[in-house]
């Protein structure tokens, strides 16, 4: 920081959230919960002072500004981040910031063309003796010069010089990176994800989280009908998904005496959706030792023969608590969009058997009665078969590294 108080590079990370601001008098509460987020991530990434200031969140890394923003993209509550240069809140002070901001921006622009540039105020402290629109004509005319790489543009700028007026001190920036958004992880409870190794499953549990819920996940593993490397497979998804929260915690339930007690039933249409409903009781078992309000599935209406509305009803119907179907209404592309935005998509297109593949039926029942899988689990023990598979259960508590 130099001697008359502006920083030489950016020495805060501007944290903006665009729902929290929507919670009236639970804000403070998300707020906090964010706040406990954020610290939680940068830790093992840089040391950070985190303070709350005005609707505004603000980051002070002990350097590294700039991993602190892009760790910070992954944190769901945040809508923005910028790394932003200090200064005292003078119009004097600020005009001398203002230019070394517009010279990083400078270098990431395009070469051999004229950018559209805005200049922005917010005047948090409206004791300032500037009205907003009065500071941007003042610092414009302070810093833009003829040979720069631009043009004033206050419609459709490309690059946005910011500026915001804070009593104890004026913040500055150009760059802004995309955050989540959604609610802080932790904040709407936990849940139980049912995860395979497909796509959709992976993508439900991020959308999951993105609505305020911590995730633990339950998969089922058919061993020795079904080899190891599908069990990986899902390992490795979660730890794709690992960094959106804290923490991960995988069951591994082995799901083949299960499946061999329902295969011999005889019951050959039922049998993918007495599987579920099976998945459904060991589910809402985890879950409720986990304390979790909720299952989560990547189900999706229509997308297969166990995603009728009837077969829905019969698989959920097997469930001691809500189900979330995030995904209920998307269509494979949108799914699979998100899928390689997130980057689960890669690992989930490897093709590898898993235990929705082992013993299936020629030809589902499409349209299944619940009275009918009642009365096929009839001839089973169910209960021991729970038991059974809960007690073999692997648990894997997965952290990334930065946390």
């Amino acid at each position: 920081m130099s001697q008359q108080g502006i920083s030489s590079g950016p020495e805060a990370v501007l944290v903006r959230y665009g729902e929290l601001a929507l919670k009236g008098d639970n804000r403070g509460e998300f707020e906090q919960a964010l706040v406990r987020n954020i610290r939680a991530a940068l830790e093992g990434v840089v040391a950070a002072r985190v303070e709350r200031a005005h609707g505004r969140i603000f980051v002070f890394p002990e350097g590294r500004v700039e991993a602190a923003a892009r760790r910070l993209q992954r944190v769901f509550g945040i809508a923005s981040v910028s790394p932003a240069w200090g200064a005292p809140s003078t119009p004097e002070a600020i005009e001398r910031a203002a230019r070394p901001v517009l010279e990083e921006a400078f270098a990431e622009l395009p070469v051999g063309r004229k950018v559209p540039v805005r200049i922005e105020t917010n005047r948090v402290d409206k004791k300032f003796p500037l009205p907003s629109n009065a500071l941007d004509r003042r610092v414009a005319m302070h810093i833009l010069r003829d040979d720069d790489p631009i043009v004033v543009e206050l419609n459709h700028p490309e690059l946005v010089l910011g500026i915001e007026v804070r009593a104890e001190r004026t913040w500055l920036f150009a760059q802004r990176y995309p955050g989540p958004g959604g609610l802080p992880v932790g904040t709407l409870g936990r849940v139980v994800c049912l995860i395979s190794g497909g796509i959709d499953s992976p993508v439900a549990a991020w959308m999951a989280m993105k609505r305020g819920c911590e995730v633990l996940y339950v998969t089922f593993h058919s061993h020795p009908y079904i080899g190891d490397n599908a069990k990986k497979k899902v390992i490795d998804l979660v730890r794709v998904l690992a960094p959106w929260q804290r923490a991960s915690r995988l069951y591994v339930v082995p799901f083949a005496q299960a499946q061999l007690a329902i295969k011999a039933i005889g019951q050959d249409e039922y049998r993918t959706v007495l599987y579920r409903r099976m998945m459904q009781r060991i589910a809402s078992r985890v879950a409720a030792r986990e304390h979790a309000k909720a299952l989560v599935t990547g189900e999706c209406v229509g997308q297969v023969a166990s995603q009728t509305l009837e077969n829905l009803a019969c698989i959920g119907a097997a469930a001691s608590l809500p189900v979330l179907r995030p995904l209920v209404s998307f269509d494979k592309h949108e799914t699979i969009a998100r899928a390689i935005a997130l980057g689960t998509y890669a690992l989930s297109a490897v093709q590898e058997p898993d235990c929705c593949t082992l013993f299936m039926p020629r030809r589902p029942v499409i349209r299944g009665k619940l009275e009918v899988c009642e009365t096929l689990e009839a001839r089973l023990d169910v209960p021991a078969l729970v038991e059974d598979a809960l007690a073999r259960a692997e648990i894997l508590d997965l952290t990334p590294s930065g946390w």
